[in-house]
This record gives structure tokens, sequence and C-alpha cells, in this order.
């Protein structure tokens, strides 16, 4: 048995090595650190995991839901979307803009529940995301 704090510093370790926490479950040397990390996002899911844990582990920029496993492709998308169309504002009913749609919702969610890490909202900040698009949008609405 590990604690915590030794499982952490394994994971700061890979994440310094390989620029990612999603540790593969497949592999002998990195399945108990897999098995961790997966048990700190059943916890973090769950919203039982300390609230210290998981400050230090946005720290390595960890992907809580694997689904958003790939966080860089789905920025460099989104940026190129604001390159095309002067906002982030992603519509939701169209085919092909449907996942990316729902990953900027998610990023929302995590602004606004305030986990999501500091250098992440910067990176979403400098392509000016708009945080509460409901306000947006209520706003645009009015001034017409």
């Amino acid at each position: 048995y590990h604690s915590w704090n030794e499982k952490f510093n394994q994971l700061r370790a890979f994440h310094a090595q390989n620029g990612h926490c999603n540790v593969p479950q497949n592999d002998e040397q990195t399945k108990d650190l897999a098995k961790w990390v997966s048990y700190q996002r059943l916890l973090f899911n769950t919203k039982t995991l300390s609230s210290n844990c998981i400050q230090q582990l946005n720290s390595t920029d960890i992907n809580w839901h694997l689904c958003y496993h790939s966080w860089n492709e789905k920025f460099n998308q989104l940026r190129a979307f604001h390159a095309q169309n002067g906002h982030c504002n992603v519509p939701q009913n169209d085919e092909q803009t449907k996942d990316l749609a729902k990953w900027v919702s998610y990023q929302r969610l995590l602004f606004n529940m305030n986990t999501l890490s500091s250098n992440r909202m910067q990176q979403l900040n400098s392509i000016d995301i708009n945080w509460h698009l409901c306000y947006h949008s209520w706003n645009e609405k009015f001034n017409q």
C-alpha cells in the first residue's frame, strides 16, 4: 500500500515524462498507478475527493473524464473555430461541431464549478471564451 503522496509523486513524474496523466492500464509497470488514477477520478466524479487532493491533481492537468482525454486537440479545434467565426459559441445542433460543442460546455461547467485548472482557463481566455453563455445570449437578444 502506497500513501496518497507517493502515488501523486509517481503521477507527477509520469506527467513530466509523458505530458499527460492517462496512465496505461495494460502496462505492467504502470498498472498500479493507473488503478490509483482511476480511483481518484471515481472519487472526483462522486464528489468524495477532498478539495486539497483535487487542487494537487489539477496541477498535473489531470483529465477527470477520460472521454475528454485530448484536451489540447479539442482546444486547437476551438481555436480554429474561433479564428473562422470570431467567437467560441459552438453550435450544438450541427453534426460536425457537436463533439466540440459538448467539450466547450464541459469546460464552462468546470469553470463554473471552480475546478478548471488555471492553465486551461488562461488558454481558453486567450481566445475570448464566453464563460456564461446564457447571459451572453440573453444580452444579445435584449440588445436586438
